[in-house]
């Protein structure tokens, strides 16, 4: 009687420590592709991907929630981000606070990463968790290049953050020292607010 009442015990025990192997080695492969990236270890890198039936290109830093591309986004890897980009990686992936790579693109005064973002379908008006787009990013640095590459890409000039709830264009005309800036926003006609604002919390 006493060794009958076990035996649904055992068994799940036996799956509870099956399950946890499977998923730590997971974990531990996410871990060790996020280092490779990080290192620019390219044969480790590759190893990875070209695994049969690999998901990982997608996951992200459980500390972070920082992915592959907002690794190479950072440090301006133009070459490792056209490979990540060819293997699946999205381009709209969000880190912990919301910042896709294009925002990151922005912050970090990359037009060129900005354009391959573009080419790849990168979403120009997603924004973080504060409502900041990558062209109200572009804006605050007052730097028009940048501005001219997200305008290209389909950057929406009166969307608005959460924040102030002011439009790149709002922020463009405050500021006395982005006047050209301004005076290009001038030249664009005003759009319509799609919903694409920061990330819903569930």
């Amino acid at each position: 009687m006493f060794r009958r009442s076990l035996r649904p015990l055992f068994g799940t025990a036996l799956l509870v420590t099956a399950a946890a192997p499977v998923a730590a080695q997971q974990q531990s492969q996410s871990y060790k592709f996020l280092d490779a990236v990080r290192k620019g270890d390219g044969n480790a890198v590759i190893s990875i991907l070209d695994q049969p039936g690999q998901t990982i290109i997608n996951t992200r830093d459980v500390t972070n929630g920082e992915g592959a591309l907002h690794i190479v986004v950072k440090r301006g890897d133009s070459t490792y981000l056209r490979y990540l980009l060819a293997k699946g990686a999205d381009p709209n992936i969000r880190d912990g606070h919301g910042d896709t790579p294009m925002l990151l693109a922005v912050q970090y005064g990359q037009p060129e990463i900005v354009k391959i973002l573009a080419a790849a379908k990168a979403n120009a008006n997603l924004a973080n968790g504060s409502g900041e787009t990558p062209l109200i990013r572009a804006v605050q640095r007052r730097d028009l290049t940048l501005v001219r590459e997200v305008l290209a890409a389909g950057g929406n000039p009166d969307q608005t953050d959460n924040v102030a709830g002011l439009s790149a264009r709002d922020y463009a005309a405050r500021d006395a020292r982005a006047t050209a800036i301004a005076k290009l926003f001038d030249d664009t006609p005003k759009q319509t607010v799609r919903a694409v604002a920061g990330p819903k919390l569930r």
